[in-house]
């Protein structure tokens, strides 16, 4: 089991930037790539960027150029870097970890406003 803890939602203003964290815990050897998620009521849940191991990211094309993806393995942390927020980055953030057994983990969510 893993579990995850995401911190660092807040409203802010449009072109303002946030920095959101994810601890993991429990069986993190398991991890083997963590990323970040978005949902807003109504529609499915996208993937917002993501990380392997070995530092390969992936980004959706929404958000390349404004956020970035970091992690520090020995510590089972990942973080998101938001930079120029737009109101329709508005939505409910959840990290994510897959396991090498193809089962994905997900923490609570963490709440981001951006007001025009």
């Amino acid at each position: 089991q893993v579990q995850l803890v995401e911190s660092g939602g807040d409203l802010v203003q449009a072109g303002g930037s946030l920095r959101l964290s994810c601890a993991a815990s429990g069986s993190r050897s398991t991890i083997n790539t963590m990323g970040w998620y978005r949902q807003v009521p109504g529609k499915q849940r996208e993937l917002v960027a993501s990380i392997t191991g070995g530092g390969s990211t992936n980004y959706a094309d929404s958000v390349k150029g404004r956020f970035t993806i970091s992690a520090d393995n020995a510590k089972k942390m990942v973080y998101l870097q938001l930079n120029s927020l737009k109101p329709d980055d508005t939505a409910v953030y959840y990290c994510a970890a897959d396991s090498f057994t193809l089962i994905r983990y997900w923490g609570q969510g963490t709440q981001v406003t951006v007001s025009s």
